[in-house]
């Protein structure tokens, strides 16, 4: 146990000397500014800060205003701009007391005006400066592992805070004497003003600059774009220092490496106005200790990496090729077991047998006890490194032939996970390097931590989502259906849009797409409660504009203060019609079978839950086989970018290009390059007509004495019609049946439909009453009713009943076959009745 302890110690005090070695070696020509942010780098390195800031008192006095910052961004902590001179903020107190500060996540609660840290605690540490002529000033340090700061932290960061000092004052950023290799873009036009020397960097001579900020975009490697876009755009910003390193290619072909350091500044209404900084060349500010420009870029990669497997991405990219490794793996620890997240190279043959054996699906995962060596790294909770030669368990030698370094990744006082670095060739592991794997550890495991949580509460959010929107579509005849849906990328917001595909009696079909205004829980409630509404009005059997008006009046008594749009379209199979209800959504677009595209002109009614007493009309579709029905939410066809008159055009531009004949295909090809800040829900259906069109006939049962004969005579002679014979005697026992209960038991208006498809011979009686007929459990021989419906069900191969408009539909389907040609067709009416 001692010799841990001793072991541990040596290892702290090797830290100390390291940054003292650090402070001693900074290059004397560098200026200032980039010494300062050299020595906030080390206190990310040697300090165990996640975050380091300086402050130093304003042109006024009165304020301790920020003058660098290294680290993850400073919001995640809470860290403003500035602080009052007279304030209780931990930087003020720190500079009127003269002392240091170290505050645990207890202590920070209870102070004024204190802002908990959306990720979980923290510790902070406040510095006081030397004096200087500008009065000194106050290091801000925060570190997240469970303890706070241990002894060594403290006495590095106290050697630090020592060696601060401020580059001179040049005035405010906003001055008309910008520095050396300046800049000043304006947000709001676009507009950027250089000097020479900046443009010499780029290679332009003064005479072939435009003036225009795309024209220094264009000359960026296509790689470091986006980036350098994110810098750039005002529309993602906030007020505040940027850095960025990225490369550019020169007239001659040559990549350089250039460093842009900028400053947001802020117009009289607070958005943001002009972006104002300097270009140097990077090569003249790195300082050789590139281990700290390494760990710095990786805490900025990390900032901006929202799931797991982006933050791994991350660390492999930061250390693999900087450490010239063949292989390095990053694993979730979940539980006793080891989860990879990636690996890199990909491929299972670049990494060992036992491995490849444990291949579960994209990855492998295995027990850590499995590994002896990995465990006791992981209990430790410290970076462990074996050279070439070193005797390892055959699950491990293999990665690392050359040498193995191994980092556990801590993070709120547990394991998030672990890193494996491996090398073919024997390495020899330098002082900086392993410094660089140590700082790298504890970033990515709360990088990891942080990720995992979003990941979890992300599929939490996808789950629901998922369960709001039809599992699948049903199959229709006559036509094929596809849907999308495409969740907003813009935090973890659930959506309002919805979609549904509702079979109909008839041969009938309502295609629904709506939209729930907000992105949030109410709204999907909200959506879930509408789709299952239409879907309960559309089954009851109301034509589409009853449909839309009865939920809109449902939304209404909800008192609730969001409304919905919602475009609803019944299709008639057999017949090749549609009817259109528009309640403020989107029209349809038709694409015909000739290829031209349509966008439907029809009357809309207001959202619903806007006006109680609302007209919602309808209007016809003209459908043709081989037509597509294309309903769309706004989030396809419109954003900031994009009008949605424009968006309308360029959806029936793409869908006239398509081929109807996949019509998966041509859905996924429509949300190709879709706005991801909006929902986007897709609903396509291609009209293809029956096969064969049903023969129906309909006859409207008058309550006179002879009524059911009535009916039995309509049936037999369109029975006859339709040449089916064989089964007329249990088909007339059924009608009989079915309109003597309606007849017997309703009142009002009595209809009797018979319909014929392929073999299926339907009959159903409607009345005015919703009462469904009851199946009786057991009759007596002494019973004088009650075994109608028995009868219907022992000759029919099914039968049911469906609500319509207030009443009901009792019907029952019956086989058929098609009597041979020299059958004789026959004229006696059966004997019933």
């Amino acid at each position: 146990m001692a010799d841990v302890v001793s072991e541990g110690a040596a290892e702290r005090r090797t830290r100390t000397l390291r940054t003292e070695l650090a402070l001693k070696t900074l290059h004397a020509d560098l200026g200032t500014p980039e010494r300062l942010r050299s020595v906030l780098e080390q206190a990310l390195v040697f300090g165990g800060a996640t975050l380091a800031t300086v402050y130093a008192p304003g042109d006024s006095g009165d304020q301790l205003c920020l003058i660098e910052a290294a680290g993850v961004p400073r919001s995640l902590y809470g860290l403003r701009d500035s602080y009052p001179l007279s304030g209780g903020s931990p930087a003020a107190d720190a500079y009127r007391l003269g002392r240091p500060l170290w505050l645990s996540p207890e202590e920070l609660a209870v102070r004024p005006g204190a802002r908990p840290m959306p990720a979980g605690d923290f510790w902070l540490a406040a510095l006081p400066l030397p004096p200087d002529p500008r009065g000194g000033g106050c290091l801000i340090a925060v570190n997240e592992n469970p303890g706070g700061f241990d002894t060594e932290d403290r006495t590095c960061l106290e050697l630090l805070a020592e060696a601060v000092s401020f580059p001179p004052s040049t005035g405010t950023a906003d001055s008309d004497d910008l520095p050396s290799s300046s800049f000043s873009l304006a947000m709001d036009t676009g507009r950027v003003e250089v000097d020479d020397e900046m443009l010499e960097l780029f290679g332009l001579a003064p005479e072939e600059f435009d003036g225009k900020v795309e024209t220094l975009l264009g000359m960026a490697v296509p790689e470091d774009l986006p980036s350098l876009m994110s810098v750039v755009e005002s529309d993602h910003l906030s007020i505040g220092e940027r850095e960025l390193e990225f490369r550019i290619l020169q007239p001659s072909g040559d990549q350089r490496w250039l460093r842009l350091r900028a400053r947001l500044l802020p117009a009289a209404d607070g958005r943001p106005s002009r972006l104002v900084g300097t270009v140097a060349d990077a090569s003249k500010l790195r300082s050789g200790g590139n281990e700290v420009a390494r760990v710095q870029r990786l805490a900025a990669a990390l900032a901006t990496a929202g799931t797991v497997h982006d933050v791994s991405q991350a660390v492999v990219t930061a250390l693999r090729r900087p450490l010239k490794a063949d292989r390095i793996a990053l694993a979730e620890l979940e539980g006793d077991r080891l989860v990879v997240t990636v690996l890199d190279p990909p491929e299972p043959e670049a990494w060992p047998e036992v491995w490849r054996s444990e291949w579960r699906s994209e990855w492998p995962d295995a027990p850590v006890r499995t590994m002896p060596t990995l465990a006791a790294a992981l209990r430790d909770g410290r970076a462990a490194i074996w050279p070439a030669g070193t005797p390892l368990e055959a699950t491990l030698a293999e990665v690392g032939p050359g040498g193995l370094a191994i980092l556990p990744l801590p993070a709120g006082g547990r394991m998030a996970g672990a890193c494996l670095i491996g090398w073919d060739t024997p390495h020899d592991f330098g002082p900086d390097e392993r410094a660089l794997l140590t700082a790298s550890a504890g970033l990515a495991g709360q990088a990891l931590m942080r990720a995992h949580a979003f990941d979890a509460e992300h599929e939490l959010v996808g789950m629901l989502q998922r369960t709001l929107l039809p599992r699948r579509l049903p199959p229709l005849p006559g036509a094929e259906a596809v849907a999308r849906y495409l969740p907003t990328t813009a935090g973890l917001e659930v959506g309002g849009d919805w979609y549904d595909v509702i079979p109909l009696p008839d041969s009938h079909v309502a295609l629904v797409i709506g939209d729930v205004q907000g992105h949030n829980a109410q709204a999907a409630t909200l959506m879930g409660q509408m789709r299952t509404a239409l879907r309960a009005y559309a089954v009851e059997g109301h034509p589409p504009d009853v449909v839309v008006s009865h939920a809109n009046r449902l939304l209404m008594d909800m008192e609730t203060d969001l409304f919905a749009t919602c475009c609803y379209v019944d299709v008639d199979m057999a017949e090749g019609t549609a009817w259109c209800v528009r309640a403020g959504h989107l029209p349809p677009v038709l694409r015909h079978p000739d290829g031209t595209t349509e966008i439907v002109v029809t009357e809309g009614g207001p959202p619903l839950g806007v006006i109680t007493q609302a007209d919602f009309p309808m209007s016809p579709l003209p459908l043709r086989p081989g037509t597509i029905v294309a309903l769309t939410t706004d989030g396809l066809v419109e954003s900031s970018e994009l009008d949605m008159e424009d968006g309308l055009n360029r959806l029936c531009d793409e869908l006239a290009a398509a081929d109807p004949a996949h019509l998966g295909l041509v859905a996924d090809a429509l949300l190709t390059g879709a706005n991801r800040s909006d929902d986007v829900a897709l609903l396509l259906m291609r009209y293809d007509g029956l096969d064969l069109r049903p023969l129906r006939e309909s006859w409207t049962v008058w309550r006179v004495p002879e009524a059911v004969r009535h009916a039995r005579r309509f049936t037999r002679r369109t029975l006859r019609v339709w040449g089916v014979m064989e089964e007329s005697d249990a088909i007339l026992l059924v009608v009989s049946e079915l309109v003597t209960n309606a007849l017997v038991h309703t009142d009002g208006q009595v209809r009797l439909d018979l319909t014929l498809i392929n073999d299926r011979l339907r009959i159903a009686v409607a009345d005015a009453s919703p009462r469904s007929p009851i199946k009786p459990t057991s009759i007596g021989w002494e019973a004088t009713g009650g075994r109608g419906i028995l009868l219907v069900e022992a000759l029919s191969a099914i039968w049911g009943t469906v609500p319509v408009s207030g009443g009901k539909q009792v019907w029952a389907e019956i086989v058929v076959t098609e009597p041979p040609p020299t059958e004789p067709p026959v004229t006696e009416e059966p004997a019933l009745g």
